[in-house]
């Protein structure tokens, strides 16, 4: 074994360590009183049910798909091949589903502690409910090098070879993170939408008020959307872009030997070293400074360590300081996409005020405003995309190194998720807090302490919406790489060149179009399922109004479960169908038009995915914040008609921003990790 991959498995096992005893401290923390515990409880039953029932589901189709991939391999005499796909796809899917176990075991338990750490002061709030989410980000960042390593050395650990049969360990990654966050989004929404029309327009009363029957279910589903999904979904991320680079990495062994094909993995290593200073750094000056900021410098520390440790990697390893500056393009990518999604999202700039502003005149004018600013939000970061694609391409081919352009493209994305783990940390930072403010609300704890998680709440609103376009930014780069990647494969199984798309040829072009349809086709499906769930919901929340008159009064509590199970049994059945047309349209394109024809579907199936994306997060961030704007006391502030007006928008945006762009966000790498490893079937 390689000295430095020696360093890579210390470096991953030392973060789980780490990760470890941080949720130790954590779940020593005290936990506040009964009624925050029975709160607490009903959350963590709710969430819990929901995962078993749903990765029983998702193991089914996993296992099914398994035997199907042998079978591929195997009638086409590569019987070898066959097993070793199928295993390491297996491998990747309980890894992802590890991942999102994780994520939200650790969820369900962090937000009680935040809402009682929240009492004793704000800081204390924001590093309970930070570390808890460092303990998901940490783990499965090491988790997913400890996993790729292990498969690569159990494989042979030949560089030229084994690179191409570990594909269907992100393949396996890639398809649970699908369906968990199809699964986790719908529920989620379904709650949300369910609990905000009947409760906030309705009934009038405040959010994560205990006399709203839908509330525990939406609690429930900020953790198995936003953290079991999500988790999952930066899993697969991970796994599949380092597998890429490895690809990428072969053609250039001539020049970098075996240190090419295993640069990423290193690169990684050092970033999730960066990343656990980054978050143990962050501290509040004083209570009343605004708790971004103290998120702001931990994230700023991350990203100065990490280019630290990518240029030692860089020039220990490749020895030239050319990919040093592509990884640098990449890290500066990523604080861009920070900047742009704050500012759409954030309600202390135009767009979001712009939509507050259109609230006054009613829910038509607030939609139409969100739409405008969705659409825009597009803009920006396309640019930035294609200046860091053609920035670290023109890098790379100065390096001096024949194919040194590609794998320029490929380092950038290396150094884009060299802050991963920080950034997941910020991720769950948001449905903690979010739960730990519902926790407060429904233990009836003092009016000061439901300010500082209110706070907290508005805070994790917007680190929610920034990690998700670090997400759609990381994914467009991945995208690209992968897209080489499959190109080499084809190259590899044909023994011809593969390196030009002819979009003029037919076949080629019906190709492309039907990839950009699945975007549109499988987001409709998303968000229809939202809407499907939703109206069992909101019936039986207006059911349970009128048959217990003593809920509103506060003499009687609604029944909590009854939403749950409708909420459960929605997903799950809903989820079915958006994931298997991901699948099967992909394949079917494939084997009926060939491989040049699947080149286009990918190609521009990805542009689509990334720009429907960005629409749907940052439309869906802006709503909520424009809400939560008003809420301030802008415009009449709660109950007023503007406020009214800015909850249907935030409705609309609910299954947009959680729903169906997070999941286009894993069908946009399912496509890539797909294509590689049903390559042969495309002849």
């Amino acid at each position: 074994m390689e000295w430095f991959m020696i360093v890579v498995f210390v470096i991953s096992v030392l973060s789980l360590f780490v990760a470890w005893f941080l949720a130790r401290q954590l779940l020593k923390q005290d936990q506040g009183n009964q009624k925050m515990k029975d709160v607490a409880s009903a959350i963590r039953e709710g969430a819990n049910a929901f995962l078993k029932t749903q990765n029983k589901t998702i193991g089914i189709l996993a296992i099914v798909f398994a035997v199907l991939l042998f079978g591929i391999y195997a009638a086409t005499g590569k019987f070898d091949v066959g097993v070793k796909t199928a295993i390491a796809f297996i491998f990747g899917a309980l890894m992802s589903a590890l991942a999102g176990f994780i994520g939200m075991y650790i969820s369900i338990r962090a937000n009680i502690r935040t809402a009682a750490a929240s009492k004793v002061s704000l800081n204390d709030g924001l590093r309970t409910a930070l570390r808890g989410g460092a303990v998901s980000g940490i783990t499965i960042v090491a988790s997913s090098l400890l996993g790729i390593s292990l498969i690569y050395y159990a494989f042979g650990g030949n560089p030229l070879e084994t690179p191409f049969m570990i594909v269907g360990f992100g393949f396996g990654a890639s398809f649970v993170a699908l369906f968990a966050q199809v699964g986790g989004g719908i529920y989620t929404k379904a709650a949300d939408v369910g609990a905000d029309l009947v409760g906030k327009v309705e009934a009038g009363i405040p959010e994560d008020d205990p006399r709203n029957p839908a509330v525990i279910a939406d609690l429930v589903g900020d953790n198995v959307g936003d953290c079991a999904g999500r988790g999952a979904d930066l899993f697969e991320s991970t796994a599949a872009e380092n597998i890429g680079a490895m690809i990428l990495g072969i053609a250039l062994f001539p020049v970098f030997g075996v240190n090419g094909v295993l640069f990423p993995l290193v690169a990684r290593a050092f970033g999730l070293v960066a990343s656990i200073i980054g978050i143990l750094s962050v501290k509040m000056k004083n209570e009343n400074e605004d708790p971004m900021n103290a998120l702001n410098r931990g994230y700023y520390v991350t990203t100065i360590l990490a280019a630290i440790g990518f240029y030692a990697a860089t020039m220990i390893m490749l020895k030239n300081i050319w990919f040093f500056y592509a990884g640098l393009v990449g890290l500066v990518l990523s604080v861009l996409f920070v900047y742009i999604t704050q500012y759409y999202t954030e309600y202390k700039y135009r767009p979001v005020k712009d939509i507050a502003e259109a609230s006054k005149t009613g829910a038509g004018t607030n939609i139409i405003t969100g739409m405008a600013v969705g659409l825009e939000s597009t803009a920006l970061p396309a640019v930035a995309i294609a200046g860091a694609l053609m920035l670290s391409y023109y890098l790379g081919n100065h390096s001096g190194v024949l194919h040194g352009g590609l794998y320029g493209t490929a380092i950038a994305t290396m150094g884009m998720l060299a802050t991963a783990a920080y950034i997941l940390a910020m991720d769950t930072f948001g449905p903690i807090t979010d739960n730990a403010g519902g926790i407060i609300e429904m233990s009836g704890a003092p009016e000061e302490v439901r300010k500082k998680t209110d706070r907290l709440d508005a805070v994790g609103n917007t680190t929610k919406a920034l990690t998700k376009g670090y997400a759609v930014g990381s994914a467009a780069l991945a995208a690209f790489l992968l897209f080489s990647a499959y190109m080499d494969e084809i190259t590899k199984l044909t023994g011809k060149a593969f390196d030009t798309v002819n979009l003029a040829s037919v076949p080629v072009f019906v190709g492309g179009l039907l990839g950009a349809m699945l975007i549109f086709l499988f987001s409709a499906f998303l968000i229809r399922a939202v809407g499907k769930a939703a109206y069992y919901i909101i019936n039986d929340v207006r059911a349970q109004f009128k048959e217990n008159k003593g809920i509103m009064k506060g003499t009687q509590k609604p029944n909590y479960e009854r939403c749950v199970t409708i909420a459960t049994k929605g997903a799950l059945k809903e989820m079915i169908l958006p994931g298997l047309i991901a699948v099967v349209i992909p394949v079917l394109v494939g084997v009926v038009l060939k491989a040049e024809a699947m080149a286009a579907f990918l190609m521009i199936g990805t542009i689509t995915g990334i720009l429907m994306a960005l629409l749907l997060n940052n439309s869906g961030g802006a709503w909520d914040n424009a809400k939560k704007y008003i809420e301030s006391g802008i415009y009449g502030g709660k109950g007023s008609d503007a406020h009214k007006a800015a909850v249907v928008g935030d409705t609309v945006g609910d299954p947009f921003k959680d729903t169906a762009g997070p999941s286009l966000h894993v069908l946009i790498k399912l496509l890539s990790t797909l294509t590689l490893v049903l390559a042969p079937l495309f002849l």
